[in-house]
């Protein structure tokens, strides 16, 4: 079982920055695909970044360049530093973990003013 909790959300002005934090328990983390999605208002959930278990990494369109996946196996933790943010940014954002199952959190709010 694994169990995924994120931190760091909150609001912020556009063009600021927040840094998201997922802590995972569970054995697997380290061999894990993980990720991180989002869900803005009256919308459906999207893939936001992921990044392997080597570190290789991907971005949806609109993030790339402004936002960073990075892990910590040691730590058992993956992060997503948000950088330049933009009003359509704002969502409600979930870790994510995939290793033989789809394991989420439960999911922390970010909210950009313009």
């Amino acid at each position: 079982q694994v169990q995924l909790v994120e931190s760091g959300g909150g609001l912020v002005q556009a063009g600021g920055s927040l840094r998201l934090s997922c802590a995972a328990s569970g054995s697997i983390f380290s061999i894990a695909l993980m990720g991180w999605f989002r869900q803005p208002p009256g919308k459906q959930r999207e893939l936001v970044a992921r990044i392997t278990s080597s570190g290789n990494t991907y971005y949806t369109d609109s993030v790339k360049g402004r936002f960073t996946i990075s892990r910590d196996n040691a730590k058992n933790t993956v992060y997503l530093q948000m950088n330049s943010l933009k009003p359509e940014d704002t969502a409600v954002y979930y870790c994510n973990a995939l290793y033989l199952a789809d394991y989420w959190g439960q999911g922390t709010q970010v909210t950009v003013s313009s």
